[in-house]
């Protein structure tokens, strides 16, 4: 399950699994990456939301003829990752999650309304530049949506462009240049923009607390939470909620390593897991 939402995939994100043990499925979800009709062409958020999602991974599992699968994800992937598996709990063998986002508005506000900008202060400015100053100490997720919506499109794309590489900057424990230019390519910040502030002003199309609220859903089911100490985009202590509710889960802090998947120890953590749910472990 791709992060986001509006990530997509990308054939790194196949080298979590050994091709020897998995039979990897890695699937773009509406309106980003290859799935048509793209965001950025036109592509109808109404019809967008956390229950389409689940709604479409359970097609892709049935056309794949696929009885129970491992459900792997990060960031807005383990969002969807915990509802997918908390509607369909029968059709999944084990979790391994990272950078635990459970769409709780205090999580949102942390990166999207001020709290995260005290530690990325200069990418912070850069974040705020295209909303208007009177409208800066309101809701930012609320004034991005006015900005994304608008029928200028030099004003939207301004603004998916901001909003895109404020996560692109903060992503990683040591900024990675490279990949903060991938987050301003027009396209793919257009559908990460408007998708994920889509999702994060309607609450993830989620009840307040509903991903531990339903845990007992899961609770049977082996889970391996893996999370950056220093992870600025979905800070620790929602892994460390998500793992006190779940008692059966295994939580790996990585003490050098902030959100993303590909930082050393979190993506060693990652395949030690992936490993030992295909038998490698002996």
């Amino acid at each position: 399950m791709h992060g986001g939402p509006g990530g997509g995939t990308s054939p790194q994100q196949r080298r979590f699994f050994d091709p020897a043990v998995y039979r990897i499925v890695l699937f773009d979800q509406r309106g980003c990456g290859k799935s048509v009709p793209h965001i950025a062409d036109g592509g109808d958020l109404s019809v967008n939301t956390t229950g389409h999602l689940i709604a479409d991974i359970e097609k892709l599992r049935e056309h794949l003829g696929i009885a129970a699968w491992q459900v792997f994800g990060g960031s807005w992937g383990s969002t969807l990752g915990l509802a997918y598996a908390q509607a369909h709990p029968e059709r999944v063998t084990e979790l391994v999650l990272r950078g635990i986002f459970l769409l709780r508005r205090k999580e949102i506000d942390w990166f999207y309304n001020g709290a995260a900008g005290n530690v990325y202060p200069a990418e912070w400015a850069k974040f705020l530049a295209p909303v208007p100053v009177e409208h800066r100490d309101g809701d930012l997720v609320e004034a991005y949506h006015q900005l994304l919506s608008s029928a200028d499109p030099a004003v939207a794309t301004e603004a998916a462009i901001a909003w895109s590489t404020w996560e692109g900057a903060t992503v990683s424990l040591i900024p990675h240049a490279e990949r903060i230019a991938e987050t301003a390519e027009e396209r793919f910040a257009l559908a990460f923009a408007r998708i994920e502030n889509h999702y994060f002003r309607n609450g993830g199309f989620l009840d307040e607390g509903q991903l531990l609220r339903d845990l007992h859903r899961v609770a049977h089911l082996p889970c391996v939470i893996v999370q950056g100490r220093h992870d600025i985009v979905c800070p620790t202590v929602s892994a460390w909620d998500l793992h006190s509710a779940w008692p059966g889960s295994v939580l790996h802090i990585v003490e050098d390593a902030g959100h993303s998947a590909f930082e050393p120890g979190i993506t060693h953590h990652l395949i030690e897991a992936t490993d030992a749910f295909g038998g490698k472990d002996g």
